[in-house]
Formats: structure tokens, sequence, C-alpha cells
């Protein structure tokens, strides 16, 4: 354990803060940088640009260990699927390295005052396990991937590690009759919480919170029953577990990007077979890294090696982040050739979410406290149409704005929140959340003042209803847009789109991978909707006769079929929203129907 090497070189006085790191960077770096190369080599040859983009920014935070705060950025409701993360378990390593940073300071220092390590230990631990608890009600994926509230599992060990040194808590003579109950009882104990726990804990339990107490005191009580205890002597000191052992860092390195890029290669959850050969395949090449690269390195001393690793370290993160800053190498002759399609696929990073003039126009104190926010206006100018309601109202703005008949129309796209959403939310929302709490009352409110000051605004166009909507959420609606029509604004309600519910990119060529989607929707859920929307419009004209309907399935639906795709190109980017393309093509129908339904859309407003 790190923390006893720290604490039995400050009592001998050997502690040196060069030796204490140049030991980390040969244990770390070498394995590390083997599998930074190799994952963005396989991703040069494999992936689309969207995907090596995300791979570039991610080998750059593995390389300067920050992995966990990239994560952190990209987490959220538009953050792609973990399992395409090629690099997503380098967030563990990055809090590790961040607490080996800071912990042997914080030792050294309570060591030359001569503060009690123990207690520094129990309070930092403390205090970091109370944030954990504070955070996760907040924000679960800050308290996931923060370091703050996750040193606490580390030092744990620390803990463990100190008692050791000063008590030997770890039994050596856990084989004696006097030792031999307590270590068992610790090895038993400490198995059955990892076992309950990886057996119980689901994708809905929010972590690490309590949770996570398990699995750190099952590991602690595994080892303080040391290594005479009946189930670590002939279960975890097998030969076949001490060689895992030994091949365990590579392992944990190597076994993530091989099992991910297998589901990528073939477009969703691969086959029993496909995952145990990528398995198989990491077991190898971790044996093979050990023996070619971490074992004859350990031979290796002197700076030589410090800087030689350290240079490489820095080679493969300015590629990533070449790669990244190129967005992907779009022009690379594996995936060159549909350029076009690819652009549509912009994974989290929407271009037409928020920019800098709505943002001066329209500042939102809370702005910080939010995972995500639409605040988008095509000019810096009064706003003549509102583009109201989630994520499905503000993929409406590049084809609105970017629309020839529509130039006459400042178009303003604000809101995070579904218009017909209750005014304060009752679904326990994190408070990252924008729709959290009285935030969809303040929205609005936002929203009618903002009109009432501007006097401008002509028309608002809400998108984003449920597909099956309670009356409660009808009655919603109908009192927003009578709010509205107070103010002079004519209403268009673009009826709920059909939502894809796969990744676009299984059903587009792209390289080494085959297409198994056919891009179809789902056309009785389009009846579904039909049948419902007819009693909701019915309900809303009969108090607001000039409320205006636009059903957007135009788009995607024709004699009977459904389909994502539009003269050879995706009409979605994620699983639900509209990609570029899409918004384009759904602007040039809403026009059409504007000339006849809306004709002051399209001229001087």
């Amino acid at each position: 354990m790190i923390s006893s090497i720290i604490i039995e070189s400050l009592k001998s006085g050997s502690f040196t803060f060069s030796n204490f790191y140049s030991r980390r960077i040969s244990r770390i770096l070498p394995a590390l940088i083997a599998v930074l190369f190799a994952s963005l080599a396989v991703g040069l040859l494999v992936l689309t640009p969207d995907e090596l983009r995300e791979l570039g920014r991610h080998v750059a935070g593995s390389a300067t260990f920050r992995s966990n705060f990239v994560l952190l950025r990209e987490s959220g409701y538009f953050d792609n699927a973990s399992e395409t993360k090629v690099l997503l378990h380098l967030w563990s390593l990055a809090i590790e390295e961040q607490f080996y940073l800071l912990w042997p300071l914080a030792l050294w220092a309570a060591w030359k005052v001569r503060f009690n390590a123990l207690a520094l230990i129990l309070l930092l631990l403390t205090v970091s396990f109370v944030l954990n608890i504070t955070a996760i009600k907040d924000d679960a994926s800050k308290a996931f991937y923060l370091p703050q509230t996750r040193f606490w599992e580390l030092l744990a060990g620390a803990a463990l590690a100190y008692l050791n040194t000063r008590y030997s808590l770890i039994r050596a003579d856990a084989g004696r009759n006097s030792g031999q109950l307590y270590g068992n009882l610790l090895s038993i104990g400490g198995l059955a919480l990892l076992v309950y726990t990886l057996l119980s804990i689901t994708k809905q339990d929010s972590f690490p919170g309590w949770w996570a107490v398990l699995p750190v005191a099952g590991t602690v009580m595994l080892i303080a029953a040391g290594p005479q205890a009946l189930l670590n002597r002939h279960l975890l000191a097998n030969r076949a577990m001490v060689w895992v052992g030994l091949i365990s860092y590579p392992l944990y390195l190597w076994h993530w990007p091989l099992l991910t890029y297998a589901r990528i290669l073939n477009n969703g959850a691969p086959s029993v077979e496909i995952l145990l050969a990528a398995v198989g395949l990491s077991l190898v090449l971790a044996w093979l890294t050990f023996r070619l690269i971490e074992k004859p390195l350990k031979q290796v001393k002197g700076r030589v090696k410090i800087i030689s690793l350290m240079v490489l370290l820095i080679a493969v993160g300015l590629a990533g982040q070449h790669v990244y800053k190129k967005k992907g190498l779009p022009t690379r002759e594996s995936v060159a050739y549909m350029q076009p399609i690819n652009a549509q696929f912009v994974g989290w990073r929407w271009p037409y979410s928020q920019n800098e003039t709505c943002n001066r126009r329209y500042p939102n104190a809370e702005l910080a406290d939010y995972k995500w926010w639409f605040c988008m206006q095509s000019r810096d100018a009064e706003p003549t149409l509102l583009l109201l309601g989630n994520s499905f109202a503000n993929q409406l703005f590049p084809g609105i704005a970017h629309n020839a008949a529509l130039q006459e129309q400042t178009v303003l796209s604000i809101g995070a929140c579904d218009p017909a959403y209750p005014d304060v939310s009752a679904d326990g929302l994190e408070k990252s959340h924008p729709c959290s709490g009285d935030r969809p009352l303040k929205q609005k409110q936002m929203i009618k003042d903002l009109i009432d000051k501007s006097g401008t605004v002509k028309y608002a166009i809400i998108d984003g209803l449920k597909h099956a909507p309670e009356p409660e959420y009808v009655a919603r609606l109908e009192q927003y847009i009578g709010e509205l029509e107070q103010r002079n604004v004519k209403v268009i309600v673009f009826l709920p789109h059909l939502e894809l519910g796969y990744d676009p990119k299984t059903c587009v060529p792209a390289p080494y991978r085959v297409p198994v989607n056919d891009c179809s929707l789902d056309h009785e859920e389009s009846l579904r909707i039909d049948a419902n929307y007819a009693r909701v419009m019915a309900a809303i004209l009969a108090s607001h006769p000039d409320t205006r309907f636009f059903d957007q399935k135009a788009l995607m639906c024709k004699d009977g079929k459904c389909s994502a795709m539009k003269d050879g190109m995706p009409l979605f980017r994620d699983l639900g929203h509209l990609s570029e393309f899409g918004s384009e093509q759904l602007a040039k129908i809403f026009v059409e129907w504007a000339r006849t339904n809306a004709p002051g859309l399209l001229g001087t407003p």
C-alpha cells in the first residue's frame, strides 16, 4: 500500500519527494502510454470524426490525469453513452493520481509539525465523505467525478496503513489460534460485502453516496484480514489470482478500450463470443505489457527513464489534443467519402445551444449551476420569433434562423423546460437540472418579462410536448398559450416528432462496420400521436381559436412509412434530436406550411 510506504519512509527519515514521484512515474506511465497510443491508433482507423474527436479529448485528458474533469464536463442529458467512450475508465486513475500528488505533501507537513497523522487522515476522510453525501443529492455526476468527493475511499486505505504501521493491524499471525477467527471473519465479511454490492446496486442507485461505503469497507476488511486468513490464503493467494495481480494494472488499462471498440464496431451490444474474445485479448495484452514493457523498464534506473517517459506522455497528449482541435480529422481516407453524413453527428457538442449575443442580452444568474441551457439568438436585435420549450424547441434554431424566407425574423431560442411542465417540479430532479424546483416558473416569468419589455415579439413556436399528454398537462399548455396571446403573440404549436430510439450511426456506412438498422421509424407511434393530439387540438382551439398546429412528422413520414433518412442524409444527430440537416429540411416544410397558415412570418414582422 502506497500510504504504508510513505509512512514507513517518513519514520525512517528516508522519504524524498523526488524518489516518491519518480517511483509513481515508473509504475504508472509505461503501460498507460502504450494503451493511449494504441487506442488512438485504432481510433484513427475505425472511428467517425465525432467519435475520434471525443477520443482525442480523452487522450489529452488522460495524459494530464484530468479525465474525471473532462468526463464531468460532458455529463448530462446530451452525453454520449458511457459504453462508447474508449477511455472512460481512466477517470479513476486520474483521481488516484490527483490524490497521490497531494497526499505525500499533506503527510510530510503533518509529520514535520508533529500533527497526528491518524487525526489528519480521519479529519480529511470525514470532510470528503460529507462532501460526497451532500453532492450526491445536488449533482450525482459531481459526486462521482470530483476528487474531493472520492478521496475518502483512498483515505480509508491510508487509515488502515497507518494503523498497521503503528499497531500491526493486518494480522500476519491469522493462521494461529489467537488470530485465526479474527482474520477469517474479516475476510469472509469483506468478501460478502463486495458480493452483496455487486449483486444489489443498480443504475438507478446514486453512487458513490452511502452505497460506496459497502465496497470500501469490504476491501478494507479483506486487506486487514492478512495473508494467512483462510479465504485470502486459498482464494486470493492461489497461483491464478497472483498472476492476475501481477498484470492487474495493465489489465485495468486494456480491458475497457477493447470492450468499447467491440461495441462500436458491432454497432451495439456484442455477442457473448465477442465479449469473451475481448476479455481474452485484454489478458494477453496485459501479460505482454507486463513482460515486454513493465518488467524490462524496472531494470532501467536513473533520470533518462523518467524524462523519456514524460516526453512520451506529453507526445501522446499533444497527439490527442491535435485530433480534438482538428475535429476528429474528417478528411482521413477511411471516412472522407462520408463527410456530409459525419458532419451531422456532433455528439453532445450541439453548436446551437448558446451564443454570446443571447447570453449578453438575457443573462441568467443561475447559468453556472445548470447542466444545460438554451439561449441562442440569430442577430443582435429585439426578438420577433421565439422558440419555446426544451431541447426539441432548440433543435429548430439552425433551420429556422438560416432559412432565406425567414430572414426578416430575429429568432430567439431560450429556456430549457417543456412549456406545459409544472411550475414547481415534483420529479425529484437534481439541483443542476434546469427544470428542478421552481425553475420552470422562473423561466416562464423571464420569457413573459422579455416579451413585455421588448414589445417586438409577434410569434412563438412551442415544441417539445409529450407524446401522450394527460388532462392536467393540456390544461397547463392552454394556460401558457393564453398568457402568450394576452401579450399579442401568435402561437404555433409543433406537434411531437417521432424519435429514433437508437444511435443513427448504426444505420449509415462507417469504417469496418455493417449497418444494423434500416433507419426506419415507428409509424404506429405516429398514429398514436395523431390520435392523442386530435383531442388536444380540439380542446385548445375551443378556447384559443387563433392557435396554429404544425405536424412536423411530415418530414419523416410518407405513404405510411417513416424514415430517419432523407436523400441519403440523417435527419437525427442522436436518439431523438434532429441533426442540422434535419432542422434545415423541417424548416423548408414549415415555410411552405406557413405560406397558408402563418403568412405574417414570411414578410416584414
